[in-house]
């Protein structure tokens, strides 16, 4: 082969790699999982957790049809989030991490609508220990549902919002909102070590009728120290979300509710959140799938969730909205939900279950995610001196 066409041949493919590079769909964000929606495998429950010597591990489950619904897979980053790594695969579901006395643990179901299960790791996410029993990690049989919400110490207590799931087979009527405790000292793999509280269950009449159930709760302890499960509510309006606010009483491990006064305007409210208090800002913090105004009215508002938007509370009543993290215009296909996160310094460091276009023709539909995406909102405390802005993301 001459010179000349040698070097002929090297521009075009040089063209044609730059065509392919210049035309590459990505979302927003770093992607850490990917899975096409031919394959029926949906991406869900996205958690993460920083370990003592500063790495990530983030998780996620598949769901679909074409899924047993009881794997999830877990990455490692040691790069501050701009590389990840797969490092092992669990038989769990709906489950979230974190870090207690120095170790990993992961709480959630077995399978879905399964026994209430835990697992830890002495070697930062690589290996974990297997429930077998009420020993090892099995803490109840049953039927139960979660998603990855924070897990807090109060009291002594490490605490944790989850749903009864034996309220019939309607969802989410099904789900009875309760919360498990365990003293801060004890063996969490031992059924013994645990304790929970009554359930508060649904009813038809909350909301004037409109009440369809709730699920997906927040152990949170208010400024008076007094402990709350904040709960997503679902309804069927395209006007107004609601969020509910249910006490806990420690004493005699009850939960209660006031129809009258526990239900709340927040954004996002009719679908999964995640809230954390910052001591530092002594404000309650969360990302939302805020709904812009552009599509209320027209459409079931828990099924908008183009758009992730930063808030804030003094309160865990009132809600300040600030800094609009994602946004894209298509609500049907795209989806950036049930976000995970925790304070990282002066940053929130997040996971997000994403739906967004690639090489295969993207995403099923908002819900049916093909991405698992990192997100770090840089200064976060700052936000309060924001306005909201909603911006779109562009494709790059």
């Amino acid at each position: 082969m001459n010179i000349v066409k040698l070097y002929t041949i090297l521009f075009f493919l040089s063209l044609n790699i730059y065509a392919q590079e210049k035309n590459t769909i990505t979302p927003p964000g770093k992607v850490i999982a990917y899975s096409p929606a031919m394959e029926g495998k949906y991406i869900g429950s996205p958690s993460i957790c920083i370990l003592p010597d500063g790495s990530y591990l983030a998780a996620h489950d598949f769901f679909g049809k074409k899924t047993d619904e009881n794997e999830s897979v877990i990455y490692k980053s040691t790069d501050k989030g701009k590389s990840w790594k797969q490092i092992a695969k669990v038989e769990q579901f709906w489950s979230a991490l974190f870090v207690h006395h120095n170790v990993v643990y992961f709480i959630g179901t077995i399978k879905a609508h399964g026994n209430y299960v835990i697992r830890k790791s002495t070697d930062g996410g690589y290996t974990w220990t297997t429930p077998k029993d009420e020993n090892t990690g099995v803490i109840v049989k049953g039927e139960f549902h979660c998603a990855p919400t924070p897990i807090i110490e109060h009291n002594g207590r490490l605490w944790r919002a989850l749903e009864d799931a034996d309220g019939g087979t309607v969802w989410p009527q099904r789900y009875g909102a309760f919360l498990i405790s365990a003293a801060v000292g004890s063996d969490l793999l031992k059924a013994s070590s645990w304790r929970r509280t009554s359930a508060a269950w649904y009813n038809k009449d909350y909301l004037n009728g409109t009440f369809k159930g709730w699920l997906e709760g927040n152990a949170v302890v208010d400024k008076n120290n007094h402990l709350l499960n904040i709960i997503r509510v679902h309804t069927l309006s395209n006007e107004q979300e609601y969020a509910a606010v249910l006490n806990v009483s420690e004493s005699n491990n009850a939960v209660t509710f006031d129809s009258e006064t526990g239900f709340i305007k927040l954004p996002g409210g009719s679908k999964k959140f995640t809230i954390r208090y910052d001591n530092k800002s002594k404000r309650y913090w969360t990302l939302v799938n805020y709904v812009p105004d552009m599509y209320k009215g027209i459409v079931q508002l828990d099924r908008v969730r183009n758009t992730q938007v930063l808030c804030s509370s003094e309160d865990l009543i009132n809600w300040n909205t600030h800094r609009t993290i994602i946004f894209n215009e298509d609500y049907k296909k795209h989806g950036f939900q049930y976000l995970d996160w925790v304070f990282n310094g002066k940053d929130i460091i997040a996971v997000s279950r994403t739906a967004f276009e690639d090489e295969h023709g993207g995403a099923q539909n908002y819900h049916n995610t093909n991405y698992m995406t990192f997100h770090r909102i840089k200064k976060f405390r700052k936000a309060t001196k924001e306005s909201i802005k909603v911006k779109s993301h562009k494709k790059k």
